[in-house]
């Protein structure tokens, strides 16, 4: 039997190996994202490939880390903050596995955009590609540091990200509207745009993934399951 102190650290260290993991993991979507956008801003096909790469080492860590969380579901029987730990790490987990499915997205778009007409990457494309880009690297921040701040400042930046993509929407149905020849380019950056806003939305995910481990509160669809009926 092992002693409630070994225990203690045996689960201390266990959680700081599942915390650097899910960091590593959130690493290879944070590059995944800066090759696909950095392709379309530089119109640089040859960094197409490296969210395909990155794609499987994402892939793998989704499949390790269920693994590790299963693991210390079992052997630590953990309760409160503990046990809230876990069960956010599973669905952060999921949230970085279908951010990189969206970074390769983006990639593909990308990919397909720049065999067609090329169109004006305007400041309002340009502006939701950063403000995703922070997003993704914000909310990573946020879950190191375990900075309930921080992870609310990527939240308040949903809004403007839905904004942006909005704009962009229209901003490119007009041109498809006055030149027939743009369309094929124009559908591909409302797919790119649609991709990039989704992939803000997996980072307001984890960011209500973080203020439940640290808060114990779920805020998620405006904090119903905390409202008093």
């Amino acid at each position: 039997m092992i002693a409630g102190g070994d225990v203690e650290q045996f689960g201390k260290t266990d959680f700081e190996q599942l915390k650097n993991e899910l960091l590593t993991m959130g690493g290879y979507v944070e590059k995944a994202l800066e090759e696909a956008t950095q392709a379309l801003i530089q119109r640089d096909a040859s960094r197409l490939e490296n969210p395909e790469r990155l794609e499987k080492e994402i892939n793998r860590s989704h499949v390790l880390i269920d693994k590790h969380c299963l693991n210390l579901l079992a052997k630590l029987s953990p309760f409160a903050t503990d046990l809230r730990r876990i069960l956010a790490s599973i669905k952060i987990n999921s949230d970085l596995e279908r951010m990189g499915d969206l970074a390769v997205n983006v990639s593909r778009n990308v990919k397909f955009y720049l065999t067609h007409k090329e169109l004006p990457v305007d400041k309002d494309f340009l502006l939701l590609i950063s403000e995703v880009r922070w997003m993704v690297k914000n909310v990573l921040d946020a879950f190191v540091s375990e900075d309930e701040n921080k992870a609310e400042e990527v939240l308040k930046r949903d809004d403007v990200v839905d904004s942006l993509r909005h704009k962009i929407n229209d901003f490119v149905r007009q041109i498809m509207k006055q030149d027939s020849t743009a369309v094929d380019s124009g559908v591909d950056f409302i797919f790119i745009a649609k991709n990039l806003e989704r992939m803000g939305d997996h980072a307001t995910n984890i960011a209500e993934d973080i203020i439940f481990i640290l808060s114990g509160d779920d805020i998620r669809h405006g904090g119903l399951v905390n409202e008093k009926p």
